[in-house]
Formats: C-alpha cells, structure tokens, sequence
C-alpha cells in the first residue's frame, strides 16, 4: 500500500463504487440491448413471441449456469483480474451480434441464441465480484448504501442508454445498437483497469482511511495476490443450499429478479404492442420508470443504513424497507385497470420505485455471506435471481401466445412474484446474520 498522505483523509471507495455503478450501468444496457432491437429483428427475420422469448432467456440460461464456477474463481484468483477479463469478453459478445444477419450460413435465431449465452457467461462474475469489491472497500455501516449505488445501476442504465438504443434501431437499424454498446463496453474496461485495485494495493488510499473502513468492518484483505490463490471448496456450495435463512433470501431475490427481467427484456415491447409507442417513444418512455427505480433504489440503501446506525439490529434494518418496497411494487397491477399512457406510466414507475427500495439483497449478502466464501455463496444468491431471466421471459412468451397477446395476465405473472418475495424475507429467512461454515 502507498498511501497518499499520512494524515490527510482520502476517499477512494467513493470512486471505486462510481465505477462499479458505471461498469453494472453498462453491463445492463449489453442486456437489454435485444429488447430495443427485437420489434425490428423480430420483424425482419418473422420472429414470434415465443422465439423471442427464448432468444431473451439465452443470456440467462448460462448467467445462471456459470455464477457458480464465476464465484469460484472470484475467490481462488481476486475480483479485479476477473472482472475485467469478464467486462473484455461481453463487450466482444455484445458487437459481434451486430453482425448475425451476415452470417447466412447460419440461422439468425442460432446465432443470436449463441452469442447471448455467450454474454451470460461472460457477465456472470459480474455482480458477486461488486459484492465481493464492496465487502473489500466499505465498513458494515455504509455498505447497505454502497450495495444499493451499484444495484440501482440497472435502473439508470435505461435512463442512460434506452433512448440511445431506441434512437440507434429505428435510425440506424437494429445491428447499430448491438455494435456501439460493445465499444461503450471496451470503455468501461480502460476505466475500471485505471481505479479499481484492492485497498492494500491501492496507490491513493491514506493511511487514515484505511484504517478507517477496517475498523468499521471491512474486509480489507479479502483478495489474495494471485500467487496465493486458494483452493476452491466445492462442499461449501451444500452448506449454503442447506441454510434455511440463505433460502428465503435466494428466493425472494428470484422473485425480485423477475420483475428486473421483464424490465430489461419485454417491457419495451409491451409499450410499443399494448400501448402502442413506437420504438423510440417507447425507449425515451421507459426512462421514468427506471428513474423512479433508480431513485428507490438508492433510497432503500440509505433508509436500511439509517436504521443500522440508529441502533436498530442487522435484521430489521435490511428486513423493514425491504418489505415496504415489495408492498409497492404491487402497484403494477394497476396497470390492467387503464388504458391511458399516462397512469400506465404512473403505476410503472411506483412498481418500480418499490422494487427498487426492496433490491437490497447484496446488502444482505455482503452481511450474511462466510466470509471465507463471499464469492461462491454471493454466485449462489446470484444463480438463483437470474434463474427468473430464464423463465421469465419464456413464460411471457407463451402466455402472448396462448391469449393473443392479452398482457394482463402476463402482469398478474408478475404481481404474484411480489407476494412470494415477501414470504421469502417475511417467512422463511428468519434472523439474517453472518453464515458460519462448518470445518471439515
């Protein structure tokens, strides 16, 4: 460590979660860029609904295969060489389906179908490598607020690159969309390189802010140099499996995850097909929602660390606007009950604001997860969420199908996931406290 000054206090975990909320802001958008180009796509190519469900499933199909062996390798080689090597590999992924349709020995659907598992495994270190970086940089009593910034990311992603991806497909074609979201994605690479290191390694960390987020609690020495690289326990994955606090958590946080899912996958079709916007109104429309999302977002992180600092217990102050935000999100009910622009966006964006407020779930992992384990056991909370990204939108698909694309049942889909989430955290997780893993 080379600190800066021996007095002067610095602040280097404030650019550090600036640049993790950038890189998520940027990993969402590489998601959710099918969702701007799929009406064209779809209409070149004579894709139906449950097609392109499918080809919105495939990212999550191997994000959720690889959290596992992801999280692994978080823990045996650090959060910094692996994810940049994850942040390099999907901007490669992302640019290259700009160029499916010039493949035409293979099927389009195919080759788009590949190229998003291959996204899915390139992003899946993504977010437990944010836990991980978190639980490394900040102490007990600011991480809740520092968890929300980077999960709110997916929320300001719209805001930042849906009306560039709308304007992008409907003036430039669908392919341009998919090319410049790659090269924003070799950006966001050069300037994580530049910030992020661990803070024992840390050229601008002070002494004194060191030891200031050390003595709060955090885990300074989490990452090892590569030279001593840990062995990977796989058994700890049974551990974490037979938790019946980590349960709750996992499926409330698959449930929280669906609603994400439609977000970033059908929510701007069933603008344009329900409520009849065209492309670029429906990308520049879906900004209120996800500023509402953001806003919750960030709001959940500070409310729950007020409530820590206040002296109420770990449990409660995660638990209480957790719930709060789960009841509001029910509001995306209401959206079946009018047919005017405005109130659909008004309910949206109350529904999203609640899922936001409740989106503290890597809070609680950064609290909960062993601490020999962070990256597995946050893999393991992140397979589960991103679970809902395959089923999600196939179900939807066919649900389009079936009724002729009557979206309101495809809503209640999705208002009964709130419920669920509510008893994963209300129910079934009990205490949340720090796991302790048996010895072998």
């Amino acid at each position: 460590m080379t600190p800066i000054s021996e007095t002067r206090n610095s602040h280097v975990r404030f650019w550090i979660i600036a640049v993790l909320f950038m890189i998520s802001s940027i990993a969402y958008a590489s998601r959710a860029t099918l969702q701007m180009a799929g009406k064209p796509l779809a209409a070149e190519f004579h894709l139906d609904p449950v097609q392109l469900g499918y080809l919105f499933s495939a990212f999550a199909w191997s994000y959720a295969i690889a959290q596992i062996p992801g999280g692994a390798l978080l823990d045996k080689y650090g959060s910094r060489p692996v994810y940049l090597w994850a942040i390099g590999l999907w901007a490669v992924f992302t640019g290259l389906q700009a160029f499916v349709s010039y493949l035409s020995f293979v099927p389009v659907m195919i080759s788009l179908f590949i190229l998003r598992l291959a996204l899915g495994f390139a992003e899946a270190p993504s977010f437990p490598a944010n836990a991980r970086i978190v639980a490394n940089w900040f102490p007990k009593a600011e991480r809740g607020t520092a968890s929300a910034i980077f999960n709110a990311s997916q929320y300001f992603s719209v805001v930042a690159f849906n009306p560039l991806m709308g304007w992008l497909a409907q003036y430039h074609g669908w392919e341009s969309v998919f090319f410049w979201m790659g090269v924003i994605g070799f950006a966001g690479a050069v300037i994580f390189a530049m910030v992020v290191h661990a803070p024992a390694r840390h050229k601008h960390i002070s002494k004194r802010e060191y030891a200031f987020i050390e003595e709060g609690g955090a885990l300074v020495n989490l990452d090892k140099p590569a030279s001593a690289a840990q062995p990977i326990r796989w058994g700890i994955v049974s551990q974490l499996l037979a938790n019946r606090m980590l349960l709750g958590v996992y499926l409330a946080q698959y449930c929280i995850t669906a609603l994400t899912y439609f977000y970033s996958t059908w929510f701007a079709i069933y603008l344009m097909e329900a409520r009849h916007m065209g492309v670029a109104k429906a990308g520049l429309m879906s900004a209120g929602p996800a500023i509402a999302g953001f806003v919750g977002g960030v709001l959940g992180g500070v409310l729950s660390d007020m409530l820590l600092k206040k002296g109420v217990s770990l449990s409660a102050a995660r638990k209480i606007p957790i719930l709060i935000g789960l009841v509001i999100s029910c509001a995306i009910l209401a959206c079946n009950y009018t047919d005017t622009q405005a109130m659909i966006m008004l309910f949206m964006s109350i529904a999203f604001f609640g899922k936001g407020v409740a989106a503290l779930g890597w809070a609680v992992m950064s609290d909960v997860a062993p601490r020999e384990a962070t990256g597995l056991a946050g893999s393991v909370f992140n397979l589960f969420g991103n679970a809902a990204g395959i089923f999600t939108p196939i179900v939807i698909g066919y649900i389009l199908k079936a009724t002729g694309n009557d979206w309101n049942l495809a809503l209640v889909f999705l208002f009964a996931h709130s419920i669920v989430a509510m008893i994963g955290y209300g129910v079934i997780a009990g205490e949340l406290k720090r796991v302790v893993l048996k010895t072998a």
